[in-house]
Parts: C-alpha cells; sequence; structure tokens
C-alpha cells in the first residue's frame, strides 16, 4: 500500500513540472535565437551520404588492414620468445618464413597454422573491400581527375574527395590544408614566437593519405614536376620529414584547386633529379 502512495507521489510531482520545463525551454530557445542573430556560432558541414558511404568502406579496410599487421605483429613477437627471428620478410615470403621456423615445434606449428589462417581471412576480406573502393574510384570523374597528380592514387583520391565532400565551402584552397591539421602550431606572448610541429586538427585519415602520396612522390614516383622540384629543394635545406609534410600540405592545395578549377595538373618544366 505504501508503495502504491509512493507512485501517486512521484507522478503527481511529475505533472506540477510540466509548466516550469515548458518555461525554460522557451528561455532556451530565446538564448538560441539571441546566438544566432549575434553571430556567435560556427557553421558545422555535414558530409552527404555518398560521401559517408565510401568513409564507411574506407574505415572498414583500414579497421581489417590494422588486425592483419597486429596478426603478424603477433607472430612475430611469439617466435621470437623462442629465440627465433623472422628478420625482413615480404608479403609472400611471410607465410614460408613462418613454416619454416615452425616446423617439427609440437606447440608453435599448429599455433603458427592458426594464425596464419587468420591471416589469410583478414586478407582476403580487406581485398574484397580494396576492389570495391577502385570500382567506385573508377567510375567517379572526380577521383579520376584528382589521379592525374604523381603519387596520388585511388584511396588517396577517394579519401581526399570523402573528406572534402564539398570544395566550394572552403573560400580559399589555402584554408584546405590548416582544416586537416597540415600547417604548424604558433604560439605568441609578449616576446615569446614559437613554431612548432603541425596541429594535426581535423581528419586524420585524410591527413595520413596526403603523406602517403607525398612520401611516394618524394620516393618513388620517377616522373618529375616543379612540385617535386620544390619539395626535394625543402629535404636539402630542412630534412625529407619536414619536406614531406610540407609537400602533403601542398598537394592538399593543389588537389582542391583542381576540383574546384577542372584544371589538370602542371608538371612545369622538367628537370634532371640533381640540378
Amino acid at each position: 500500500m505504501a508503495r502504491k502512495v509512493a507512485v501517486s507521489d512521484d507522478v503527481s510531482t511529475g505533472s506540477s513540472d510540466v509548466a516550469p520545463s515548458i518555461g525554460r525551454g522557451r528561455n532556451d530557445a530565446r538564448g538560441i535565437a539571441q546566438l544566432l542573430r549575434m553571430g556567435w556560432y560556427r557553421p558545422v558541414h555535414c558530409k552527404s551520404q555518398p560521401s559517408q558511404d565510401v568513409r564507411a568502406l574506407l574505415t572498414a579496410r583500414k579497421q581489417l588492414l590494422v588486425k592483419a599487421i597486429d596478426v603478424e605483429l603477433c607472430l612475430r613477437g611469439l617466435l621470437r620468445g623462442y629465440g627465433m627471428k623472422m628478420g625482413v620478410t615480404t608479403a609472400p615470403r611471410f607465410v614460408t618464413r613462418v613454416r619454416e621456423l615452425t616446423a617439427g615445434h609440437p606447440i608453435l606449428e599448429p599455433l603458427g597454422e592458426t594464425m596464419l589462417r587468420a591471416r589469410d581471412m583478414l586478407r582476403k576480406e580487406i581485398a574484397v573491400l580494396h576492389r570495391q573502393l577502385l570500382a567506385i574510384a573508377r567510375t567517379d570523374h572526380v577521383c579520376r581527375h584528382l589521379m592525374t597528380v604523381s603519387g596520388v592514387g585511388a584511396l588517396t583520391a577517394l579519401t581526399f574527395k570523402t573528406g572534402v565532400d564539398d570544395p566550394t565551402r572552403f573560400t580559399s584552397s589555402k584554408r584546405v590544408g590548416s582544416h586537416f591539421g597540415l600547417t604548424p602550431r604558433k604560439y605568441q606572448s609578449g616576446t615569446v614566437d614559437v613554431t612548432g610541429r603541425i596541429t594535426k586538427a581535423g581528419d586524420a585519415m585524410v591527413r595520413s593519405a596526403l603523406y602517403e602520396a607525398a612520401h611516394s612522390m618524394l620516393t618513388r614516383v620517377k616522373s618529375f614536376s616543379s612540385l617535386k622540384r620544390w619539395a626535394m629543394a625543402v629535404a636539402k635545406r630542412r630534412g625529407l620529414g619536414r619536406a614531406t609534410v610540407a609537400l602533403a600540405r601542398k598537394l592538399a592545395i593543389v588537389l582542391h584547386r583542381m576540383w574546384i578549377d577542372g584544371t589538370d595538373f602542371r608538371f612545369g618544366k622538367e628537370e634532371a633529379a640533381t640540378a
């Protein structure tokens, strides 16, 4: 009986709070309206559904790749505990090397086969997602246009396109680099003016893709361009790491401008790498 009375008291108390809650809602709405009128807000971009779909595929592929690498590192760690070092191996050589080291061992041999089967399954699923992403990039005219830049592949083009989504939301192409955290930090106070490392703000996946594309342009791509020549000059003065970050920031600006204007990548006057 006492329990019924307590419930009825709670219900009556809740019904009496309806009017104050309505008043608080009106006050909140009035405060939000005042903030909008005075401009104390920042617009937030909501990505389109196609960009979210592609981003889901990119995220899933990346997670599976991370797990596959974790399995390989776990195998290396287990073998190292028994005094077996795999050394530097290629992807096809990895399986053969594991079986060579674990052959005849009562524990490591079945354990290694189990880990290798898990690794193979992850690699197969990664290949499935990779083919889906390649098919999307093959039919997307924006990605095909961005892929004309040296070092920019299908995954980089897709990641950049989904990260930007709407190129018109940037009033200047120079803001794209800072949007993805590729500009140095600045600390200024009185007579102190310190320039630090990059901010690493914004989309980390886009930033990583741009960095990989810049590193590929500097170390793997044989075709020469004025952009690569500029980055190599920076590398001579400041080192390869800083040159790669600077080139990644430049790539963000160039890709956005190509997307906006519909222009092709300008290689410039080709010169020898030793010039």
